[in-house]
């Protein structure tokens, strides 16, 4: 599905791409300049000025590309970019969106509109602008105040409400709270400390809870023209006060909820100005139809391209990457479709207790599965485990295929036993009560 923009818009963004600069080649983004080399690009590597260190990066992806340090000067790293002949910017993890824009529009290169670029990043100010839009949005309030957090969610009137910093990623600091005793103690606990990225919460967002199905819509836009490369559902659990992934599954093309999603999902991506790149938007289906949750301006963050690409026929890498190579294809609609070939799962690895040291060879048991496909620690070997509250603390990712539905989730559930095994090696604490969450 594609939202076209002026003819005349097109045409400024569809000269093709011979050296793209990368911003924070991190997780996922570690395989772009590999996708970028097989369409004909070389790339540049960006390194920010606040990368997310809980990240791993893949040296043996990207020791080939040259290499420039942002010291806080736009004005000289993109000097440094002209030098090695940059006609593109991409970000390659949630902590360059901002960088590359700013790059992007100094280098004069395709890019985002940039007349509110802080809306691509700050949650607030996404909600803000997409609201203005006329989008579907969730209640919120954006405050240092815990006494302001307090008057809101009573102003609300209803419970579970979420807390989160404004400007963070995954789980980090996502809490539900209940009362406000747990509303003062989440303020209190995200504004003293900091984000993925170092930096200090200033404040606060505080939300309503939104009931429903969640799912992520991941596309890469030309030109101002959306494609829709793939559509998951999520399924998450509670840890604690924190909601926590368990599993995510591709939805067919041809299943109604995709058109309601993705029709919604475009017009968060103009209001938002996304116009030439990737994006991952998380959108909650509720009983007054598709509501944000939160849009990143970069590709999805936790999946193995040749796994999706295997089983969907395509991955978002590969159409980022096409599209920064072949920008006049890509503004006419000629990206590739997914189409899932097989019942696919995406199961989030999650440790029930301190354990460790991590160790690839315990995994024989999930490798031995029927339906196993691809194990991915995202923690180094010999790592000593913490017990899993957020993605920075899981240990990674199992993928799980068949024809047959029923398979995948019997084998989802043994997966989940040997966790409360010895997976992770000895036990060094105890899960606490009502934190049993790896069972299913």
């Amino acid at each position: 599905m594609s939202a076209r923009p002026s003819p005349a818009y097109a045409a400024r963004a569809t000269r093709p791409a011979t050296r793209a600069a990368v911003v924070d080649a991190d997780g996922m983004g570690a395989f772009l300049p590999g996708a970028l080399a097989r369409e004909g690009v070389r790339s540049v590597l960006v390194r920010s000025d606040a990368p997310n260190p809980h990240l791993a990066n893949h040296p043996d992806l990207t020791d080939l590309a040259p290499e420039v340090t942002h010291r806080g000067e736009v004005a000289a790293t993109a000097d440094a970019l002209r030098r090695y002949g940059v006609d593109r910017v991409v970000a390659g993890a949630e902590s360059g969106v901002l960088l590359a824009d700013a790059l992007s529009a100094e280098l004069g290169t395709p890019g985002h509109g940039m007349s509110r670029p802080s809306a691509r990043r700050d949650k607030y100010e996404m909600a803000c602008a997409v609201r203005e839009s006329g989008q579907a949005t969730a209640d919120c309030l954006a405050t240092d105040s815990a006494d302001e957090v307090v008057a809101w969610a009573r102003g609300h009137g209803r419970w579970p409400v979420v807390l989160k910093p404004l400007a963070s990623a995954g789980t980090d600091n996502v809490l539900f709270c209940r009362s406000t005793a747990q509303l003062r103690a989440g303020v209190a606990a995200i504004t003293a400390g900091r984000d993925r990225y170092g930096g200090r919460n200033l404040a606060v967002l505080v939300q309503e809870h939104l009931a429903g199905e969640e799912y992520f819509v991941n596309t890469v836009s030309s030109g101002g023209v959306h494609h829709v490369i793939e559509v998951w559902r999520y399924h998450k659990r509670p840890i604690g006060d924190r909601p926590m992934y368990d599993h995510e599954e591709p939805v067919p093309p041809d299943d109604p909820v995709v058109g309601e999603l993705t029709a919604y999902t475009l017009r968060v991506l103009d209001a938002l100005e996304i116009r030439n790149g990737a994006a991952h938007t998380e959108v909650i289906r509720t009983g007054r139809g598709p509501v944000l949750v939160e849009c990143a301006a970069r590709h999805g963050g936790s999946h193995t391209p040749s796994v999706v690409s295997r089983f969907l026929g395509t991955d978002q890498l590969a159409c980022l990457a096409r599209a920064v190579a072949r920008p006049d294809q890509a503004a006419l609609g000629r990206l590739p479709r997914y189409r899932p070939r097989a019942h696919l799962r995406y199961v989030t690895l999650l440790s029930p207790r301190a354990g460790g040291p991590l160790s690839a060879e315990r995994f024989a048991p999930v490798r031995a599965l029927g339906t196993f496909v691809e194990l991915a620690l995202t923690m180094p070997e010999g790592t000593v485990l913490p017990r899993t509250r957020d993605l920075a603390s899981s240990p990674g990712y199992v993928y799980l295929a068949s024809a047959d539905p029923a398979r995948v989730a019997a084998d989802h559930r043994r997966l989940r036993a040997l966790e409360h095994g010895d997976l992770y090696g000895p036990a060094t604490t105890t899960t606490p009560p009502g934190e049993r969450y790896g069972d299913r």
